[in-house]
């Protein structure tokens, strides 16, 4: 139980008349033989008080919600919210679940971590918690039932086993994109990548670390005794492939599980937030004899953007390969090609270039020979589609010259640069909308004047975000892509050839159609779909 009291629990039950100074001896021999259990469990045990009057005493003066927690008191199947193990680490038992509300009793309300916890992993569950207290034998009692007769070892393999998959579980219902596993000094921290924010999602004990890592390492098929750096993949959900990274940290081994939905679709290339022009839309990617980069760094969605462009350009009279890695989705119509430990995506490229393709997907490139083959190819009559690490679509450029690419090579081959970054979307579901600040307008104009455009405040509102239920009360859900387009026009072409730096090429660029990311930024915001303090996030504008 627990004790927030100004007086000792058993003064301010005697004061109720509920038990004598007799019976708070008793209690305290007791306690001398059992120290670890609290003063209302003993009485309880001793049965010196009525227990539902005790337990709404105690109740009532630690101003707490109070319970005398029975079998027939739980309404739910405790399992699909919480495993027995985490359970009894934290002695709390939830019992009923109403209007998105979840009961809950705890043997010590003043334990904030366990509480902590639980509530946590709920959240995560879409509910919000009610905390109440019990006796810590009735939630022993409830979960004893629950757990029957089986071995203490089945039951911490099994529940190990269930907390495992109600990690990755929860992780899949709340669109995490990764989940990392996190050995920290006391405790096992686990937090969840969603819309590109990461948020804890849980505690758990530090004596769990070594089960957890052992079950994770044998559903992702590694080696158990290692200790350094492994890949793997787990292929236990169905409509998942996941894959996990483990790495050494000084407190044990970091797991990040990369969730990878199967057959997840392909989004049209506008849905994702590019300009909803055609005419520039043809002109950046129905090309021949070149190469297309998509430019942004890890985890902004360029292989995304890909696929998409991929579909755009899919006819059946088009031969079209793909070297990934790995294949994320499968397309009806290409040929797809997963490279492995044996091949590189220059290997493989060599190998397509003899296959007769029309368009070639380079998932990545990442070193001098992919590049070369890459503009090889982009020479002789292919179209290669492409991504690559950098910060924005000029830089794709420099990034090229270091990797060893001749000046000739790029401008010869290098037909567009698009880059791009990932924004969250405003949660329509609880934002507030109002109209623009006139600082908020100053600073748009302000930046939109640094690259000559223009913007019109005219019948634009954008939105204050809340946060609910639906959005894991950050105020925003899901992301939109905004992009910046950067076409190697023949002026361009001539600066590359001539070695000019990525600030005589950005101010060529300027004077065509080429605008920088933030600009687009802008306009996602007056439509909309984001926030000025959300794009100020991403790009550090002001």
């Amino acid at each position: 139980m627990a004790s927030k009291q100004t007086q000792p629990i058993g003064i301010e039950l005697a004061k109720r008349r509920l038990i004598t100074e007799a019976d708070i001896n008793k209690a305290l021999e007791y306690q001398k033989q059992y120290p670890g259990k609290k003063l209302g469990d003993i009485i309880n045990i001793l049965h010196l008080c009525d227990p539902q009057k005790l337990i709404e005493a105690i109740g009532d003066i630690l101003d707490e919600k109070a319970i005398l927690l029975q079998e027939d008191d739980i309404k739910i199947n405790v399992t699909d919210y919480i495993s027995l193990d985490i359970a009894r680490q934290n002695m709390a038992v939830p019992f009923e679940v109403a209007a998105g509300r979840i009961k809950v009793c705890f043997a010590d309300t003043s334990n904030r971590r366990s509480i902590e916890t639980v509530r946590l992993i709920l959240l995560n569950k879409g509910l919000v918690m009610d905390k109440y207290i019990t006796f810590e034998t009735n939630i022993e009692t409830v979960l004893d039932s629950m757990e029957g007769m089986a071995s203490d070892n089945i039951n911490t393999n099994r529940d190990i086993s269930a907390l495992v998959d109600t990690i990755i579980k929860t992780a899949m219902e709340k669109r995490a994109s990764d989940v990392h596993i996190e050995p920290m000094e006391n405790e096992v921290r686990v937090r969840y990548r969603i819309d590109g924010e990461l948020i804890t999602a849980v505690s758990i004990e530090k004596e769990k670390q070594q089960q957890i890592i052992g079950r994770l390492k044998a559903i992702s098929n590694m080696h158990q005794e290692k200790q350094e750096s492994q890949d793997g993949r787990i292929l236990l959900y169905p409509d998942y492939n996941i894959r996990v990274s483990s790495q050494k940290n000084v407190y044990g081994e970091k797991f990040v599980l990369r969730l990878l939905k199967k057959n997840a679709g392909i989004q049209k290339i506008f849905d994702l937030g590019f300009p909803n022009d055609e005419q520039l839309l043809k002109a950046c990617f129905d090309k021949r004899n070149s190469i297309t980069v998509v430019a942004a760094p890890t985890g902004e969605g360029k292989t995304t953007t890909l696929y998409s462009i991929i579909d755009y350009l899919n006819r059946p009279e088009i031969n079209i390969t793909t070297i990934e890695d790995p294949v994320e989705i499968r397309i009806p119509g290409l040929n797809q090609i997963e490279i492995d430990i044996k091949t590189s995506f220059s290997d493989s490229l060599r190998t397509v270039l003899r296959q007769d393709p029309d368009i070639i997907l380079v998932g990545e490139i990442r070193d001098r020979e992919t590049a070369e083959i890459a503009m090889q190819a982009g020479q002789t009559g292919h179209y290669v589609l492409s991504t690559i690490h950098t910060i924005d679509s000029i830089e794709v450029i420099t990034r090229l010259r270091k990797m060893g690419v001749s000046d000739y090579d790029i401008s010869s081959t290098l037909a567009t640069a698009v880059s791009q970054r990932l924004v969250r979307r405003v949660c329509k579901h609880c934002a507030r909308q109002r109209e623009f600040t006139q600082e908020e307008k100053d600073t748009m104009q302000k930046i939109a004047d640094r690259y000559g455009s223009q913007i019109d405040f005219n019948g634009k509102t954008t939105f204050d975000v809340v946060g609910c239920e639906r959005c894991n009360h950050t105020g925003y859900y899901g992301r939109i892509a905004i992009f910046e387009v950067l076409s190697v026009s023949d002026e361009i072409k001539d600066l590359i050839m001539k070695g000019a730096s990525s600030i005589e090429i950005r101010k060529e660029a300027l004077k065509g159609t080429y605008r920088p990311l933030v600009i687009d930024g802008l306009n996602k915001i007056l439509t909309g779909y984001t926030t000025l303090d959300e794009l100020n996030k991403k790009l550090r504008i002001f």
